[in-house]
């Protein structure tokens, strides 16, 4: 049983990744939150690289993160895939609740036409 929230968030993310893993064609969408950022990167696991990357700092924004710029980061990070060619994914939550700034970051990449 998780003893707090981030046992808790670390225990989900392992049986996550135990389940999905990201090619060439189809990359995993890895997103992480601080308390003042949100990070996402489409990651290649089969050759270990990491395709793109984009942040809520890429962007200038506030020293804190909302659902505005979580919304920002997707799109933005949508624009970089397509330049590359990628237009599916795998999407890894990374153990966070699909629930605000998580859920706004997917709208933003869904809109930047990413499937997942």
């Amino acid at each position: 049983m998780a003893i707090d929230k981030s046992s808790r968030r670390l225990r989900i993310k392992r049986g996550i990744r135990n389940k999905i893993s990201g090619t060439a064609e189809k990359p995993r969408l890895s997103v992480f939150k601080s308390n003042t950022a949100l990070y996402a990167q489409l990651i290649d696991d089969i050759n270990g690289q990491t395709l793109s990357s984009s942040s809520s700092k890429e962007l200038g924004a506030a020293k804190t993160v909302n659902i505005e710029n979580s919304k920002e980061v997707g799109k933005k990070l949508a624009e970089k895939a397509m330049a590359n060619g990628i237009t599916n994914v795998v999407f890894d939550r990374n153990g966070y609740i699909y629930h605000g700034k998580l859920k706004a970051f997917a709208e933003g990449a869904r809109e930047g036409g990413l499937k997942f």
